[in-house]
């Protein structure tokens, strides 16, 4: 999680990952962030996340990303 809660920081150092679950519902990441947060995770863990997997539910926390991140794992 902390790798993770540090990529997340770099892309956007004013919010608060640790705590916030309506990332996307409350519209505090818009597209532009969710581009930037996808391209970083995939190289960084060296996963695949496709256009079908850009639901609000695999986004809204850092918890959510970190679960869509340790699945793509699991399947490799």
């Amino acid at each position: 999680m902390e790798k993770l809660l540090s990529i997340l920081k770099s892309i956007r150092d004013d919010i608060d990952f640790e705590n916030e679950t309506k990332l996307i519902d409350d519209g505090i990441l818009d597209s532009f962030d969710i581009v930037s947060i996808v391209a970083e995770l995939c190289e960084e863990y060296d996963v695949t996340i496709t256009v079908d997997m850009l639901e609000p539910e695999n986004f809204n926390s850092a918890e959510a990303m970190l679960a869509l991140v340790e699945k793509l794992l699991d399947e490799e």
